[in-house]
Formats: structure tokens, C-alpha cells, sequence
């Protein structure tokens, strides 16, 4: 007979175990079912946290080689890529074990293995020696992630032609990287591996990058990392990518029908994410998708099962850690009869460069879609003290207001711990504050964030220091 749960989350990565554990909190016997082997998913494993790993890895490297520049003499540097890696491997390790502690103080069950249903309240889990599991449970979260998308014809081989992952694990540094795709990702990756010394070109299909980002962060972003030295190559169509004995030729098409060819040792392809459903036998379950394979879900991420959920990116809306784990915490208070909520207005996005970038909220262009009367407030961080100090100045802060209520709509940011101060703005957005709320609200001097309040005031016009 099989071992009967309450719950079952399918899925151990930042939903997933998240939601595991807020169902255990809540009195219900729950289970965790992981197929990689290890806990945390894609973000902790493959993404997010190797990624800032790196990233802060290749900006102090840099740092420290212009650290002569204000006066601090240090002998010459030297790359041990080597080393780099196990730091950003070790981070990894200790964060995971850190989560399959986490489970076991929650007193939730965890399966190594890959879970698949074989009826809306059975699933079986066949483990790494092919050992095969049934349990039964009265409610089933999904919470699977999402994996790379390719582009068509082309396949990863994670040495020459990389995703994401590939990315993180490359063993000498490129003397040349092509990155198809100018979003989140593909800037993250490739601003890591130009700071230890490759030469990166970025070909995106459209006119700008980051798409969905407000529009005049975009081009400012897209300003400060051409100083840097990163290359763009706009509205190009990558037709095909074949490898040779040296790396790869990436040959693409410009919007004026010219073709142009790129040498390269490593190509990424960085042109998003899908809906990692595959594998689930999700028919066996009755679930619904939908025409983008995403699982669908109501309001309260039931599906068309009353008894199975869905969160994170297997579901509509960004494809962000945090974004799934406020769901796994929504979804496994409903499951409990409580009145769980997320609130999507005021779900942050960062770019983890240097400097960083963080939005959220709505831009300029959906308000002028949507013909909200709105306010501006910008101010640089060309005229913040702490930022001065140190000689951190590019970007700015910018706030949108309602033109009438004053209410905070969003706010976007490019410059020193961008990602840091998003919080303070969705705070302030989460209780329906006004940029008065914020101008008003005293900032401890010398801080990157007077540079927010200093937005906050400009608003209406009265910034103090531009």
C-alpha cells in the first residue's frame, strides 16, 4: 500500500520546497519530490545563485585591478578561474544542504527522484537506480520550473553552444563570446565574462534590450554597458550557428536584409525559458494547458482539478524565484483553508550588473497605454553623496506617481545596489503609499537611498540636491 500525504509538492526549488514547508507549518502532512538530486531548483543549482556568485566574483576582480586609480597599490592580478568556480560551486552546497535541513526541521518528507502522476491523486517516483515509489496525496502542487529555450534547428551542447548552465560552467575564458539574446540572462552571463577578459558581442532581434523594462532605463542600461565594452549588434536574426574547429560562426540577417557573420569560441542562447511539464504524464491527471504549455490555473493556482496547484514558472507571469516562492507561501495557505495572496503589482525584477537594475511596478509606456495620468520623479546618482564618495555614479532613480492621488505606480532603477532599494518602493507600494509618503519619510545621510527620497521629492518638483 502506498504512503497516504495531505500534501505533495512536485518540484524542490524555490516554490516548491517553500510551499513544503509553509504546508508542514500549517499542520499538513506533507511531501517534496526532486529529481535533480539536489534541493533549491534551477535558482539555486543552475541560476540565480552561481550567477550573483560569479558576478561578484568578476566585479571584484575588476575592482581590484583599477583599485591603483585611487590609490591603493597592489601587485599585479591574476585569474585562478579555477579557484573562482569551486567558490561559486562551494556557495551552492552549503545553500542546498542548507534547504534539505530546512524540510527536515519542517518535518517534510523528501523523495530524490523524478515524480509523475499516474492519476490526479497518485504519483510515482522513479529514483537514480530506476527504483520505483508510488504515494497518494488529497492535494498536489506542481511546481516544476521552466528549462532554456533554444532557438530552432540549434541544440545545446553546453561547450561551444551554451545555455545558461553551460555559462556557468566554462573552464578558460573565451577570447570572444556571442550572446543571442539581450534580456536579463544573456546580460547577466555575458557582463561576467567580459570583466575576466572576453570580448562580447550581444545580437538581439529587437531595437533595444531588456525587453519589458521601462524604455528609458533600457537605453541608459544599454549606454553604460557599451562603456564597458560590451558590444550590440540590434535588430539581427540569428539564422543558423555552426560549429567549426575553433568555436562557432553565428550568421545572422540585419532589418535591412544584409547578412553579417560572427566568429566566436562560445555562443549563449539567451532568448528565454519554457515550461518545464515534460516528463509529469500530466494527462494521466487530467490537467490542463495551455497554448503555451503552461499549466492553467484560477486565481487561486487551482487547475481544472480541484485537487492539484500550480505555481511558479509552469504558471502565467514572470519567470522570478521570488514570484514562485510568495505563490508556493499563497497556494499552500488556501490548500490549509486560509486566504492566501499575491500581490503581481508589486513584484520586483532585477539585473544583478554593475551597476544593477530594478524595476517594478508599471512603466511609462503600459501607463501611457492605458492612458493613466501620471507624475515623474528622477534623480541621479551623479548628485548622491554616498555614490560620489566612492565613485559610483552611473544611472538614476526614477518614480511614477498618479497625477491625481499621488500614489506610487512604479519605480525604476539603474545604479549602485539597485536590486537593495527596490524593497523600500515595494513597501511603500504594498500600503498604497504616495511619493509624498517617501519624500517625507527621513533617509539616513550619507545613503544610496537619499537618492530615492530625492526622486520622491522631485515628483512634485522639489528635489533638494539636482
Amino acid at each position: 500500500m502506498s504512503e497516504k500525504f495531505q500534501a505533495v509538492v512536485i518540484g524542490g526549488g524555490p516554490g516548491g520546497y517553500v510551499c513544503a514547508i509553509r504546508l508542514s507549518q500549517l499542520g499538513i502532512k506533507t511531501a517534496c519530490i526532486e529529481s535533480r538530486g539536489s534541493l533549491g531548483g534551477t535558482c539555486l543549482n543552475i541560476g540565480c545563485i552561481p550567477s550573483k556568485s560569479l558576478l561578484n566574483l568578476s566585479e571584484e576582480f575588476h575592482k581590484v585591478k583599477s583599485l591603483s586609480n585611487k590609490g591603493i597599490e597592489v601587485g599585479e592580478v591574476k585569474l585562478n578561474l579555477n579557484k573562482m568556480m569551486k567558490s561559486k560551486d562551494k556557495a551552492v552546497t552549503v545553500l542546498t544542504k542548507g534547504v534539505e535541513f530546512l524540510l527536515k526541521k519542517n518535518k517534510v518528507k523528501y523523495f530524490k527522484g523524478h515524480g509523475s502522476f499516474k492519476s490526479k491523486n497518485e504519483i510515482n517516483i522513479k529514483d537514480a537506480d530506476n527504483n520505483e515509489t508510488t504515494i497518494s496525496a488529497d492535494n498536489i502542487v506542481i511546481a516544476t520550473g521552466s528549462i532554456p529555450v533554444s532557438l530552432p534547428g540549434i541544440n545545446f551542447d553546453e561547450k561551444i553552444i551554451l545555455s545558461s548552465t553551460g555559462a556557468l560552467e566554462i573552464q578558460k575564458v573565451p577570447k570572444k563570446m556571442i550572446v543571442v539574446g539581450g534580456g536579463y540572462i544573456g546580460l547577466e552571463m555575458g557582463s561576467i565574462w567580459l570583466r575576466l577578459g572576453a570580448e562580447v558581442h550581444v545580437v538581439e532581434f529587437l531595437d533595444h534590450i531588456t525587453p519589458g523594462m521601462d524604455m528609458e532605463i533600457s537605453q541608459e542600461f544599454m549606454k553604460i554597458l557599451k562603456k564597458q565594452g560590451m558590444k550590440f549588434h540590434m535588430q539581427h536574426k540569428v539564422k543558423k550557428i555552426e560549429k567549426n574547429n575553433k568555436g562557432a560562426v553565428v550568421s545572422t540577417i540585419d532589418k535591412d536584409g544584409n547578412n553579417k557573420d560572427f566568429d566566436c569560441d562560445v555562443v549563449l542562447i539567451s532568448v528565454g525559458r519554457k515550461p518545464n511539464t515534460h516528463g509529469l504524464n500530466i494527462k494521466a491527471a487530467g490537467v490542463e494547458l495551455d497554448d503555451k504549455q503552461r499549466i492553467k490555473t484560477d486565481k487561486n493556482f487551482k487547475t481544472n482539478q480541484n485537487n492539484i496547484y500550480a505555481i511558479g514558472d509552469v504558471i502565467t507571469g514572470p519567470m522570478l524565484a521570488h514570484k514562485a516562492e510568495d505563490e508556493g507561501i499563497a497556494a499552500a495557505e488556501i490548500i490549509a483553508g486560509q486566504s492566501g495572496h499575491v500581490n503581481y503589482d508589486t513584484i520586483p525584477g532585477v539585473v544583478y550588473t554593475t551597476p544593477e537594475v530594478a524595476s517594478i511596478g508599471k512603466t511609462e509606456e503600459q501607463l501611457k497605454e492605458k492612458n493613466v495620468d501620471y507624475k515623474i520623479g528622477k534623480f541621479s546618482f551623479m548628485a548622491n553623496s554616498r555614490a560620489k564618495a566612492i565613485d559610483d555614479v552611473d544611472g538614476f532613480v526614477k518614480i511614477l506617481a498618479d497625477a491625481k492621488t499621488d500614489r506610487v505606480l512604479g519605480a525604476h532603477l539603474i545604479g549602485p545596489h539597485a536590486g537593495e532599494l527596490i524593497g523600500e518602493i515595494g513597501i511603500a507600494m504594498e500600503f498604497g503609499a504616495s511619493s509624498e509618503d517617501i519624500a517625507r519619510t527621513c533617509h539616513a545621510h550619507p545613503t544610496f537611498s537619499e537618492a530615492v527620497k530625492e526622486a520622491a521629492l522631485s515628483v512634485d518638483k522639489r528635489a533638494i540636491h539636482s
